[in-house]
């Protein structure tokens, strides 16, 4: 059994596999501000659930920059420098653990899932926050695997801010009053579809990637916006830029654990 965990800034689903990919039970809780109430609410729901059951690894997510099982910043969670992996050490005996950015593992998750595996593919998670993962040839990118696209600086409203900070779902809440689910209204759609353009006219030049997949909660709702943020790119990138396809998660709300299950996968073997 692999037990995952992603960890969002609102959050936090804790899932098993089978070592064949069968999704288990899914327990979800409200995830802590406290990094300290995080790993202790934690470890209770993995020690309650998975205690003398066979784990052969955890693998947990968290929202934000991640090097060497510590969360150097998770923007949304106010956590800095929190050594995840030291605090969780031992929740299972010697059951390994491994701590990676969320937004790369959903990445890995949905880049495995299309046919043929592109070789090179960006995964942006539009959520509370934007979190994106460059996957190449079907695997993580070491050399690029801390890139924060959704910190990206580009110009908005007469300013150079971060792109999250006017197109992630927070920002859409506060700037309709309403969360994505409950906009029918096609003008905003399209206002949404601009602000989201903004980060992929600054990412799309520098990593020409062959496929872009959006996910997370906003990604849900991809018809709404698609075919307005399609437009918007082809007519503003440069000719010589080509666009690439444009497709909605297959798990929106599940990538994460999914990206964690094929990595423990990918680690188990390399072991």
């Amino acid at each position: 059994m692999i037990v995952t965990v992603d960890t969002g800034a609102t959050k936090t689903l804790v899932a098993n596999f089978t070592s064949d990919g069968k999704l288990g039970e899914q327990i979800k809780f409200l995830t802590p501000k406290d990094p300290k109430e995080y790993v202790k609410l934690l470890r209770e729901t993995i020690i309650n659930n998975y205690s003398g059951q066979t784990v052969e690894m955890i693998v947990v997510a968290l929202p934000g920059i991640v090097e060497d099982g510590v969360a150097i910043w998770c923007n949304n969670l106010k956590w800095k420098n929190f050594n995840a992996a030291a605090a969780l050490k031992g929740v299972l005996g010697n059951t390994p653990i491994y701590i990676e950015n969320d937004a790369t593992l959903a990445g890995l998750a949905e880049t495995r899932a299309l046919n043929p595996i592109p070789p090179l593919s960006l995964y942006v998670t539009v959520s509370t926050g934007i979190g994106t993962g460059i996957i190449t040839n079907g695997h993580i990118d070491p050399s690029i695997r801390h890139s924060e696209g959704g910190h990206s600086l580009v110009e908005f409203d007469g300013k150079i801010v971060e792109w999250e900070s006017f197109a992630a779902g927070s920002a859409i809440v506060k700037a309709y009053g309403k969360y994505a689910r409950d906009i029918t209204d096609k003008k905003t759609w399209a206002e949404i579809a601009d602000r989201i353009s903004r980060g992929f006219l600054a990412l799309i030049p520098i990593l020409q990637p062959d496929v872009i997949i959006i996910g997370g909660s906003v990604g849900t709702y991809f018809e709404q916006y698609s075919e307005k943020l399609n437009k918007i790119l082809e007519d503003k990138l440069p000719t010589h830029i080509p666009l690439p396809k444009i497709v909605q998660a297959k798990h929106p709300e599940q990538a994460v654990i999914y990206g964690c299950y094929y990595y423990a996968i990918d680690s188990l073997t390399d072991i």
